[in-house]
C-alpha cells in the first residue's frame, strides 16, 4: 500500500498541529496504553513546539483516501544540541561533535493502528528522509516497545544502536540508535 506523504517545514505546524497531536493520543495513549506525564498531550505539544522552533525542522503526513494516517517529524541538531548530553554512558567525541549539518533526529515516527504492517512508517521516514541534506540520522527507541519489536524494525532499516539516555527525567530509558541519511541500495 502506498501513501500520499505530505512535507512540512516549520511555517506549517499550526495546519498540521491538532493532527499530530490527534494521531499522538490516539496511538501512545489509546492504542498502546502508555501513561505518565512524559505521554500526557500537553507534554507532548511543549515538546512538538520546542522541536519546530529549531532550525531545520520538518515534517511528514502520510494520507490514505484524504485521511492522515501517520506523520514524522524531526530537526537538525545544531553545534549547541543537547541531544547527546543524556547518554547513560560516554561515547567518543568524535561521535558526538555537531555542526549543524551532520546529523538529524528523528524526533517521532507514529502510524495509526489500521494502517501498521503495511510498509508506512517506512515511506514516511524515507519520505521525510529524501529532503535531508544532513550525513546521518538518529533516533531514540523505547527498547521495551512492542517486546523489542520496534528496535528490530529500525534495526532493518539500517540503524545500529550505540547507547542509552534518558533525555527527559519523566521518560523511559531509550536505546540511541543512528545510521546513515542515505542507505546504499540493497
Amino acid at each position: 500500500m502506498t501513501v500520499e506523504v505530505r512535507h512540512y517545514a516549520a511555517a506549517g505546524l499550526p495546519e498540521i498541529r491538532q493532527t499530530i497531536l490527534d494521531i499522538h493520543v490516539e496511538v501512545r495513549q489509546r492504542d498502546f496504553g502508555l501513561t505518565g506525564s512524559f505521554y500526557e498531550v500537553e507534554s507532548f505539544d511543549k515538546r512538538l513546539t520546542s522541536y519546530a522552533s529549531r532550525p531545520g525542522w520538518t515534517a511528514v503526513i502520510g494520507y490514505d483516501d484524504g485521511e492522515a494516517v501517520g506523520f514524522c517529524f524531526g530537526t537538525t541538531l545544531g553545534p549547541d544540541t543537547r541531544w547527546w548530553n543524556s547518554m547513560t554512558e560516554p561515547l567518543p567525541e568524535d561521535l558526538l561533535w555537531e555542526d549543524g549539518r551532520r546529523t538529524v533526529a528523528l524526533n517521532e515516527i507514529v502510524v495509526r493502528k489500521p494502517w501498521r504492517g503495511r510498509s508506512i512508517a517506512w515511506q514516511l521516514h524515507e519520505a521525510w528522509l529524501t529532503h535531508r541534506t544532513e550525513e546521518r540520522v538518529t533516533l531514540l527507541v523505547n527498547p521495551a516497545a512492542g517486546d523489542g519489536a520496534v528496535q528490530a524494525v529500525y534495526e532493518a532499516w539500517g540503524y545500529r544502536k550505540i547507547g542509552e539516555q534518558q533525555p527527559f527525567p519523566d521518560s523511559p530509558v531509550f536505546a540511541s540508535m543512528i545510521r546513515p541519511v542515505k542507505q546504499p541500495r540493497p
